[in-house]
């Protein structure tokens, strides 16, 4: 384990993936892995209900990690991997929320109010991150704008004053190649940096995720 991504989902997770993958910090774990490769949610499932975890396990087969369930995970993993670095992406707190009322939290109301008729992967789907959005938000639906910044803003400030600044990089997507490069000790590349539209391939793997279908990987135009 290479690099930890400390930052909440919708804060450009899915152009980071893509950008830490090309620099080659890859494969880099990302919430997708969790509908692409339902199997993986037997590794977050002890992690969540606190039983004991075997982080290498968990993290078997990546170098690096973005976006919840891994994100969230933040603290035991900078623990279990001292010599990793740690990434807190970030972005304006109205913008973020905003973009988790379009995306996010639809999921968050799917998974978290589902009955014993769901089918088996959405229930285990929901055993891993309802969990998740209950601890954070301290509600299972959705917070209001003002309960959802504060807790934007308290989590940066708790990943800030916990990690080293040595160690960690605060990071807005737009800020380009140069900042990241210059953290991990790479070189920059020749190539623009990764834009995808989060928004647009959350509706699509929600989509299939919910018609059981696998759903297709937003990264493959990753250009």
């Amino acid at each position: 384990m290479q690099l930890i991504g400390a930052g909440f989902p919708r804060t450009g997770t899915t152009s980071m993936k893509a950008a830490l993958e090309r620099l080659g910090l890859g494969p880099c774990y990302h919430m997708y892995e969790l509908f692409s490769h339902p199997e993986h949610l037997a590794r977050w499932e002890h992690a969540v209900h606190d039983d004991p975890v075997d982080w290498d396990r968990v993290t078997e087969g990546y170098a690096s990690g973005v976006d919840w369930p891994f994100s969230y995970f933040w603290r035991d993993l900078a623990a279990a991997y001292p010599q990793a670095k740690v990434l807190l992406t970030v972005r304006d707190p109205h913008r973020w929320y905003a973009s988790m009322a379009a995306t996010i939290v639809r999921q968050a109301e799917m998974v978290t109010g589902l009955d014993e008729g769901a089918p088996p992967a959405l229930r285990r789907l929901s055993g891993v991150l309802a969990p998740i959005w209950k601890d954070v938000f301290d509600a299972n639906g959705a917070p209001d704008e003002k309960r959802a910044v504060e807790v934007f803003e308290a989590h940066t400030a708790a990943v800030t004053e916990a990690v080293p600044a040595e160690r960690l990089l605060v990071y807005e997507i737009g800020q380009g190649w140069e900042p990241l490069c210059a953290f991990l000790g790479v070189a920059v590349p020749d190539t623009p940096f990764p834009h995808l539209n989060d928004t647009e391939a959350m509706h699509r793997v929600m989509a299939d995720f919910e018609a059981g279908r696998t759903p297709a990987s937003p990264f493959e135009t990753s250009g």
